[in-house]
């Protein structure tokens, strides 16, 4: 049997999480797990991987990590929400130094392939004016008008992953996500994007009878939504390929925030009373996936449908909330 050694950073987070749980089914696989968060605040911890708390914006930090690495998996960024990617913009933007440190590392240590955790904030603005969006194709990204700042940030990375498999060889995967949600992720302190957030508003009207919840907009802004086991499924479909260019992981089950809301009420079996926030951070109007390519290369696309994941996700965090 041949071991494989796995770099994941960002493995504190949402989706390292997840993916280090994946990735340590597989026996063969040596997996070092790499957050800047102390161990307290990762969101799950498994005794199959070795955990190690750096700050992976030095070079000297991912020099270290990446020595006798076979594959490195980069989720490691400062992101949350729409809140916190509006209101920090320059943080966000600093993530950048992760991925430029961990390509430069890999190549040097001699990693065979790099992931590179992308983003569909990379899309041309212009093009999701209109919450009735018929999908988002990969070469929309260009020409370049992301989301500022966390956006720009990410389309960067791309071109930089891209040049480092065209001048040293480094195979090179991006995946661009979008909107993944899902069970031991942020649910609260500004950092949790939509359907975790409706999802906590709702079961903390539920505990306290309480029915008035906020929601950012009119709400008829739209958006799809990935559950977070059809993600690493992608993931690991797209590394396991000779795709090479930048690939939609998301779904195409479009909603807008008003039929999230209404998902959400009939998995609590609660009816909430909305109030609306005009001012508050909203990003683009509309955003869905294309998955033409993706079925194309896979015969795949993700697949769980917003009911079911949102179910998975609605009665975690109600239990979390229930314990406090």
């Amino acid at each position: 049997m041949t071991q494989k050694r796995i770099l994941v950073a960002g493995a504190g987070g949402f989706i390292g999480g997840w993916l280090v749980n994946e990735l340590i089914k597989d026996s063969r696989n040596e997996v070092l797990s790499v957050d800047i968060k102390p161990k307290s605040e990762w969101y799950q911890s498994f005794m199959g991987a070795t955990e190690v708390v750096s700050d992976l914006r030095d070079n000297r930090n991912t020099d270290e990590v990446t020595e006798g690495i076979d594959e490195v998996y980069n989720l490691a960024a400062d992101m949350g929400g729409m809140g916190f990617i509006e209101n920090n913009k320059a943080l966000c933007m600093m993530s950048v130094s992760i991925n430029t440190n961990l390509l430069d590392s890999a190549r040097r240590h001699g990693s065979n392939k790099f992931f590179y955790a992308s983003s569909a904030c990379v899309y041309n603005q212009s093009l999701q004016k209109d919450p009735k969006n018929l999908g988002l194709r990969e070469s929309d990204a260009y020409p370049a008008d992301p989301e500022d700042g966390y956006g720009w940030e990410k389309l960067f990375s791309e071109r930089m992953s891209r040049h480092f498999y065209e001048d040293f060889g480094l195979e090179t995967r991006v995946g661009r996500f979008h909107n993944v949600y899902g069970p031991y992720g942020t649910y609260d302190g500004g950092r949790e994007k939509a359907p975790a957030a409706i999802c906590r508003k709702i079961a903390q009207a539920k505990l306290s009878g309480n029915p008035d919840i906020e929601i950012w907009g009119d709400g008829e802004q739209s958006r799809s939504f990935t559950y977070i086991e059809d993600t690493i499924k992608g993931i690991n479909l797209l590394m396991g390929s000779n795709f090479r260019d930048p690939l939609n992981i998301g779904s195409n089950e479009m909603v807008t925030i008003n039929q999230l809301v209404d998902i959400v009420e009939g998995i609590a079996s609660f009816k909430v009373k909305r109030n609306y926030n005009l001012s508050a951070p909203l990003g683009v109007r509309g955003r869905n996936s294309d998955n033409e390519l993706i079925k194309s290369l896979f015969n795949w696309q993700p697949d769980v449908r917003l009911v079911d994941g949102l179910t998975k996700t609605y009665e975690w965090i109600y239990q979390e909330l229930s314990k406090s």
